[in-house]
């Protein structure tokens, strides 16, 4: 009785039994096929053997008597020396369809009447060597030869020849012989279409299993199951698989959740490691790998690039007035205002405190940082208002170009530094190139 082991998914349809020449229907449906073929082969040539050795032996009886009862009819005959009526009797005698020849011999051995089928020669069987004291037969070819004594009143008068033709018998075996190929290769066909049906309802378990374990390794679905049709050995296999397949599949779930969880600490661990959590903005590690990144990226002919170094003006005074409540909202209100004001390939980096640094990649000209930063402290400058209070926070810019100013990130960032102390001592709230020349 056939019984779902789990329902967490329908086991998958079976591939066709018998339906290719690999398959395990079709391989043992050959090699049935291939034993009931010699089985019945060998059958075949045993009856026929022994059907021939029965009929040649009946055949043989039968000629024996037959000979006798000629002989013992010829006896007054050739002991009355009547030739005429002994070939009469042998005339006779000849109806028989196979009969080849009778040949009648005296006392001294000589022919003393005999007879022959039409297109026998005369000469095709030698006169014995000494009259037969009894029946003798001989195999010769196709035909049959008897040798009987021809007595009368006890004494040997003369012996008698019998040769009889063994193609009708041959032609018989032979036709008894095809009916039973013929008859052996019809049930072999039966048996085949027999054999096929049968262990295709035999094997589909096998088959079905087979079909399961394609299914689960191409889509690496392990929520599938098998069926148990019986509780034998075939069913015990598909018992244990889906066991198996239950437990890839718990593994599998664990292992994703894992992974999950572990993919997701890593994020976490990357934003710990590269982003600052007060403004979320890129920080110092992350910055200096972008630096080189940059730097060896303008290094290429044709590319321009820059770097800006900014300082926020009265932040320290923000701090010891407002409290640190107030100066992490300055950053984070700054960080915004300055990120409004960017382009979309622009990396803002907050390197720690009140200091900022700014990657420009790809520029058309010296003109597009310059005018940036001029956006960017106008940003910064706009009234700051914390509890109703205006905090008197600005920006101080430092600007470097690569490859012009420097070819190297760190003398790239030392130049910038420069710049902003540069910006500092001329006022504030402005920004500086690396050059000197003022924005």
């Amino acid at each position: 009785m056939e019984q779902p082991v789990s329902a967490a998914a329908s086991a998958p349809a079976a591939a066709p039994a018998g339906a290719g020449p690999r398959s395990l229907v079709a391989r043992l449906t050959r090699l049935n096929l291939l034993v009931l073929g010699l089985s019945l082969g060998l059958t075949v040539t045993l009856l026929s053997a022994a059907s021939w050795w029965a009929l040649s032996a009946r055949q043989e009886l039968a000629a024996q008597q037959n000979a006798l009862l000629v002989a013992n009819a010829l006896a007054p005959m050739l002991a009355f020396e009547d030739q005429t009526a002994a070939h009469a009797e042998l005339t006779a005698f000849a109806r028989r369809p196979d009969l080849l020849e009778l040949r009648l011999l005296d006392r001294q051995r000589a022919e003393f009447a005999v007879w022959r089928a039409e297109g026998q020669p005369a000469t095709l069987v030698g006169q014995p060597a000494a009259l037969p004291a009894e029946a003798q037969t001989l195999h010769v070819g196709s035909e049959l030869r008897v040798w009987v004594p021809v007595r009368f009143r006890g004494e040997t008068l003369g012996a008698l020849l019998l040769r009889e033709s063994l193609l009708s018998l041959q032609r018989e075996m032979m036709r008894g012989l095809a009916l039973a190929v013929l008859v052996t290769l019809l049930a072999i066909a039966l048996a085949s279409r027999a054999l096929r049906s049968v262990q295709r309802r035999a094997l589909a378990p096998i088959v079905e299993l087979s079909a399961l374990a394609e299914r689960v390794a191409r889509e690496r679905d392990y929520g599938l199951r098998g069926r148990v049709r019986r509780e034998d050995e075939v069913g015990s296999l598909t018992a244990r698989f889906n066991e198996m397949l239950e437990r890839i599949e718990v593994w599998q779930a664990d292992l994703h959740q894992q992974l999950r969880q572990e993919q997701a600490a890593g994020q976490e661990l990357q934003q710990l490691a590269h982003f600052d959590s007060l403004t979320q903005l890129p920080n110092r590690l992350f910055f200096q790998r972008a630096l080189q990144g940059l730097v060896a990226q303008t290094l290429q002919p044709g590319r321009l690039a820059a770097l800006m170094f900014i300082d926020l003006d009265n932040f320290k005074q923000v701090n010891d007035r407002h409290g640190h409540e107030a100066g992490d909202w300055v950053l984070r209100e700054v960080a915004a205002r300055m990120q409004s004001v960017l382009r979309s390939s622009d990396q803002l980096c907050r390197l720690g405190g009140d200091e900022f640094a700014l990657l420009l990649s790809q520029l058309p000209d010296e003109g597009v940082a310059e005018q940036l930063a001029g956006r960017l402290i106008a940003a910064v400058r706009a009234p700051l208002y914390w509890q109703g209070q205006l905090l008197p926070v600005g920006a101080t810019v430092g600007l470097a170009f690569c490859p012009s100013d420097a070819q190297d990130p760190a003398e790239l960032l030392r130049r910038a530094d420069e710049a902003m102390y540069a910006a500092k001592r001329a006022g504030k709230n402005c920004y500086r190139r690396a050059d000197a020349s003022a924005g």
